[in-house]
């Protein structure tokens, strides 16, 4: 496993690879609006063990050990725009056949990535992502910051982001709550995903409907399969981690 930071266009993100497998597809980790890699846990190497596919982890800017982001003031296309750095992150490092996994925010990355960059993406696991604002989402975003305000979350975040807390959780809390951000919606990308996609969502899903869910898989042009798991909220992957290794592994083992 290489660490590193790597510089992509005046952004310095901190990055795992694991690069042993010759020829083989690389599964890229995308973690949520509060994740990093560390927060993935041991899920990664996991899912590198039982496929025997690369693996990228990485922690977007303002996060993890990456550099801060300089504010906690996003524009409202701010995941198209992670895409975009995506894609160049993925061009730094060569890899063309990646296998994005992402999981909330990163889920949506994921699916805008596949989107916009076809040649580089085999196949996606989107996780619990959002491709439009719901009232669901948004009374998760003020769950959540209330938490902040009255129990020990700062410190917990603290732990995998150090000083930069402060600005991530403004920066999710505050852009998903703004008015200009109701009207958020990347529908009109989806024809344009034509690899395979897996989306994974908990039927408890405390931010988002299964709406979100049927919007993807009916719209998009490459195969899509939809895995939904009773009883599980946001998070299935530290939920429910062995019925989500295994549908992924099955679905990696299909689509490589």
């Amino acid at each position: 496993m290489e660490e590193r930071i790597i510089d992509v266009r005046g952004k310095k993100l901190y990055t795992e690879y694991y690069n042993s497998f010759e020829g083989k597809p690389t599964i890229v980790f995308l973690h949520d609006s509060l994740g990093s890699v560390q927060l993935w846990r041991d899920f990664p190497a996991k899912l590198l063990q039982s496929t025997e596919c690369n693996v990228l982890v990485y922690d977007r800017l303002g996060y993890g050990k990456s550099y801060p982001m300089p504010t906690y003031i996003r524009p409202v296309n701010y995941m198209e725009l992670e895409a975009d750095l995506l894609n160049e992150l993925l061009a730094e490092l060569n890899i063309n056949n990646a296998i994005l996994f992402g999981h909330s925010d990163g889920g949506t990355i994921a699916l805008i990535t596949a989107a916009k960059y076809p040649e580089r993406v085999d196949a996606v696991i989107c996780e619990a992502g959002h491709i439009f604002v719901e009232e669901v989402t948004l009374k998760g975003v003020y769950d959540a910051w209330e938490a902040y305000k009255t129990t020990n979350l700062p410190e917990r975040l603290q732990k995998y982001h150090g000083d930069k807390v402060e600005i991530l959780f403004r920066a999710w809390t505050e852009t998903w709550t703004r008015d200009d951000y109701r009207t958020w919606n990347i529908e009109y990308l989806l024809k344009d995903i034509t690899c395979p996609l897996l989306f994974i969502q908990g039927e408890a899903d405390e931010y988002g409907t299964l709406n979100q869910v049927e919007k993807t898989v009916t719209q998009i042009t490459g195969k899509a399969e939809k895995y939904i798991i009773p009883e599980v909220g946001h998070t299935p992957h530290k939920e429910v981690p062995d019925l989500v290794l295994k549908k992924a592994v099955e679905f990696i083992r299909n689509n490589s």
